[in-house]
């Protein structure tokens, strides 16, 4: 597995972990549909979140968040609604990105809520 592969799947143990820790029960991890994969949904409270996580070593290019451009947006919106149909889900969604800075000096979990909105 590519050391960039193994540092996603690191990322995503992590955000499910302080997820499950905080009340969030995880429904689906890297849940696929046509092309697109999001990587947790969960259920919090009366709440459907989906999470994409980003994993960095560094910020040095740009924050892990600032890379869910429009276009992930639209994919991982796609995949969300045909789970929320095979799923017969009638929950409120909302669309949160975990991001995770992690390399041999630090660890950094940083979860920002309602982050993006699909758009009409």
């Amino acid at each position: 597995m590519a050391s960039h592969n193994e540092l996603g799947r690191v990322g995503e143990e992590c955000a499910a972990a302080y997820l499950a820790n905080s009340g969030y029960t995880i429904l689906e991890k890297n849940y696929r549909f046509d092309r697109a994969e999001v990587d947790l949904i969960c259920q919090f409270e009366q709440e459907l979140v989906v999470v994409e996580v980003k994993t960095r070593q560094s910020t040095y290019l740009a924050g892990p968040e600032e890379t869910v451009t429009l276009s992930k947006q639209k994919s991982i919106i796609k995949a969300v609604n045909q789970y929320i149909r095979e799923n017969e889900i009638d929950l409120e969604c909302r669309f949160d990105i975990i991001s995770i800075l992690l390399n041999k000096k630090e660890f950094q979990l940083d979860h920002l809520e309602d982050a993006f909105y699909p758009t009409c």
